[in-house]
Formats: structure tokens, C-alpha cells, sequence
């Protein structure tokens, strides 16, 4: 008996072990421990940069920007922000909630800015989205447009570098053509298996309707003939806006190459961008940047510096963000202090709102239930009114004189002959 009790017991405990052996596995798992490592190994990769190439291309190109550079970076950001706002909204309309156009500017404003100034390089993107769709009413589908919205820049991204990586002249281009079959083959096949599941189609009741419910929104948002031909422009426009920005750094930092010698490496440090190991964009853009420089023969440590500029010029085209977080909250307190009026009435007139209050307290409904107020009254003011009551000397004498005072007079009883 005891035994069996005791291999009962341990086999209770090994599912408890198992669990507590998964909790670990879970809390790496988790997006804000993917978002630490991710910052980490940015980090890790600056770090490495620096020892090997040193400081210098860091400092020269922070130096190498001036006025002009400024003005022409916040330039093409306000014109990259205009269309991925425009494709942000119109992704939106598709998964079914309303977007108005200049506040899905001012929030994708402040979106690159938190992107640029927390590490990660999302977090800006998780904030538009849940606030939208807080604001829509609809959160699963507030954060279902913000990721479809950067899905459809990235597959942008992809074919763009895809097709440009394969045709011109870059460090990677024949491994790219070496690549190229096995990735034809792949996507050939992942057609057949689209086409086959047209064709044979599943019963509604089987598929899940989640799934169903993602591929429509999806379908809809991006390849629908009322939105697929703005999500198109728009994704070209922002992605030509992002390859004018590296090669203006690439100008600014004195590369000394063509616009056509400079594509290949831009769509390399861009891809490199998205990838989730970075603090804020730095990390593996610097690292792909120095390593395509010089593989071109244009040398690692100018490809550092290009790298540095295109972050510093992005970093101050997204400024206006910050212009938009200040001003949002500012607005957000003061409809917090309109919303309590007695608050706002003591900070603009506090003398007025203390002599007001008992006046506010005896409108309350259950004043009339409250103890009555002691009144103080002054001690000269006592004084006065009981000398003026008090009664006076004669009509204690004849009060005194009654013949059936009951008050003993000099101290004797009450007697016949008293009376």
C-alpha cells in the first residue's frame, strides 16, 4: 500500500517539475524578453563596430551634418510619413474601422520617434496600435491594420531588394543568383498549395473561422481592388523616400559613388533594418553597412559612417513625433482638469472656492440630516446681552414679597407668622 502511495506521489510531482521546468522556456518567450535581447545584441554589435573600426567614423559623421542636412532629412521624412500615414489609413478602411487622415499623420509621427528613442525599434508601432484601436473601439483590429500596414512596407521591401540585389552589381549578388532557383522552386510550390486548396475547397465548418475571419481582412486590406493600388504607391514612394535618405548620408559622409553603385548597399543596410537585434535601428544596420562598403573596395570604416549619418538624419526626422507626444499630453491633462470643475475652480480662483464650499455642503442632500453647527458666540457679546436680561433689582424685592413665596427669607422656615 505504501508503495503504491509512493509512486502516486511521484508521479504528482513530475508534471509539477515538467511545469516549472516550461515557465522558464515561457518568460523567454515573452515579447518584453525578445525586446531585451534584441536591444542587447544591437548593443553587442556597436559594441564590436567600435573596438574594430574605432570611434572616429562615429564622431566624423555627427560632424559632417549641418543646417541644410537637417532641413533636407526632415524633408523626406515628412514626405515618407505622408505616405505610409496614407497606407496606414487606407489598410484601416479595408480591416473595417475609420482612420482620419491627419491624425494617422500626427501618430505615425510619434510612432518613429518612440521607434527611434526606445530600444527595440517597435514600440512606437505597438503604441499607434493599441491606441487606435482603443480609439476605434475595436483593439483586435487596431493592431490587426498596424500589422498589415508594416507587412505590406516590408513585403515592398523584399521584392524591391530581391529584384535589384539579382540585376546590379553588389557584394552579394552572386550568392543571390546561386540562391535564386531553390527560391523560385520554393515559391512555385507554395502557389501549388494555394492552388490546391482553391480548388479543393474545405467546408466552412472545418476551417477555423479565426483563420477565415485574418485571411479576409487581409485579403481585403491589401489586395482588393479599392486599396491594393494606393498600398502599392505608397509602399514604392516610402521606400524610394528611405534609399534618398542613405544616399544623402552616403553624400553627406563623402562615399565619393554613384546613385547606382549606392542602391544595392542601401536595400542591404534597409533589410538588415528589420531585422528585431537593434536599439532603436543601430546595430545590424552599422554592421551590414561597414561590411558592404567594404566588400564594394569603398572601405568598412566610410560604410560606419554613412550608417551613422542615415541613423542621426532619421532620428531627426522623426523630431516632430516628439512635437505630437508633448502636445497629446498636454491636451489629455487639460481635459482631465476639465473634467473635474472643482478642481479647476480652486487652482484659477482658490479664496472663492473656500468661501464657496460651505455653501457647496449645505446643497448636499443630506444636509439636512448633518448636526446643527456650533455658533461661538464672543465673551463681551455674552456679557452685554445677559446684563441686559437679567432681571432687575425691584422685581426680585417684590417677587421676594409674595405672600406665598416658597423662598425662606433670612434663612427661617416657612411659619404661619412668616406668612
Amino acid at each position: 500500500m505504501s508503495t503504491l502511495t509512493g509512486e502516486t506521489a511521484a508521479g504528482a510531482e513530475t508534471p509539477a517539475a515538467g511545469g516549472g521546468a516550461r515557465r522558464p522556456l515561457r518568460r523567454l518567450g515573452s515579447p518584453a524578453v525578445r525586446t531585451r535581447l534584441g536591444a542587447l545584441a544591437g548593443v553587442v554589435i556597436l559594441a564590436v563596430l567600435f573596438w574594430r573600426l574605432g570611434t572616429g567614423a562615429f564622431v566624423d559623421g555627427v560632424r559632417r551634418i549641418d543646417a541644410a542636412t537637417l532641413a533636407a532629412a526632415l524633408g523626406i521624412g515628412l514626405v515618407t510619413t505622408v505616405f505610409s500615414a496614407w497606407r496606414w489609413a487606407l489598410v484601416a478602411r479595408g480591416v473595417g474601422i475609420r482612420l482620419p487622415f491627419g491624425a494617422a499623420v500626427a501618430d505615425y509621427y510619434r510612432a518613429l520617434f518612440l521607434n527611434a528613442a526606445l530600444p527595440g525599434g517597435v514600440l512606437g508601432d505597438v503604441h499607434r496600435a493599441v491606441r487606435h484601436g482603443q480609439d476605434a473601439g475595436d483593439l483586435g483590429r487596431g493592431v490587426r491594420a498596424v500589422v498589415l500596414e508594416r507587412t505590406a512596407g516590408q513585403l515592398a521591401l523584399f521584392a524591391a531588394g530581391g529584384a535589384v540585389l539579382l540585376t546590379m552589381p553588389s557584394p552579394v549578388r552572386d550568392q543571390m543568383r546561386a540562391a535564386a532557383p531553390l527560391a523560385g522552386l520554393g515559391l512555385v510550390g507554395a502557389c501549388a498549395v494555394v492552388l490546391a486548396l482553391r480548388m479543393n475547397r474545405v467546408p466552412p465548418g472545418r476551417k477555423p473561422r479565426a483563420v477565415r475571419g485574418m485571411l479576409g481582412e487581409a485579403r481585403r486590406a491589401l489586395f482588393s481592388r479599392t486599396t491594393a493600388p494606393g498600398v502599392l504607391v505608397s509602399s514604392v514612394l516610402v521606400l524610394a523616400g528611405y534609399v534618398a535618405m542613405f544616399v544623402l548620408a552616403a553624400d553627406v559622409a563623402g562615399a565619393g559613388a554613384s546613385v547606382a553603385d549606392l542602391l544595392p548597399l542601401a536595400l542591404l543596410a534597409l533589410l538588415a533594418m528589420s531585422l528585431p537585434l537593434n536599439v532603436g535601428g543601430w546595430g545590424p544596420r552599422e554592421g551590414v553597412a561597414a561590411w558592404a562598403f567594404g566588400a564594394a573596395g569603398l572601405g568598412a570604416g566610410r560604410g560606419l559612417t554613412v550608417a551613422v549619418v542615415y541613423g542621426v538624419l532619421s532620428l531627426a526626422a522623426s523630431l516632430p513625433g516628439a512635437v505630437v507626444l508633448v502636445a497629446r499630453w498636454y491636451a489629455a491633462t487639460r481635459n482631465r482638469r476639465a473634467a473635474d470643475p472643482e478642481q479647476l475652480a480652486q487652482e484659477a480662483h482658490p479664496v472663492e472656492a473656500e468661501e464657496a464650499r460651505p455653501l457647496e455642503e449645505a446643497r448636499h442632500p443630506l444636509a439636512p440630516f448633518a448636526p446643527a453647527p456650533v455658533v461661538r458666540i464672543p465673551a463681551q457679546l455674552s456679557e452685554v446681552r445677559s446684563e441686559k436680561y437679567a432681571p432687575k433689582e425691584s422685581a426680585r424685592l417684590a417677587r421676594s414679597s409674595l405672600p406665598f413665596s416658597a423662598v425662606p427669607s433670612e434663612g427661617r422656615p416657612m411659619t404661619p407668622e412668616s406668612v
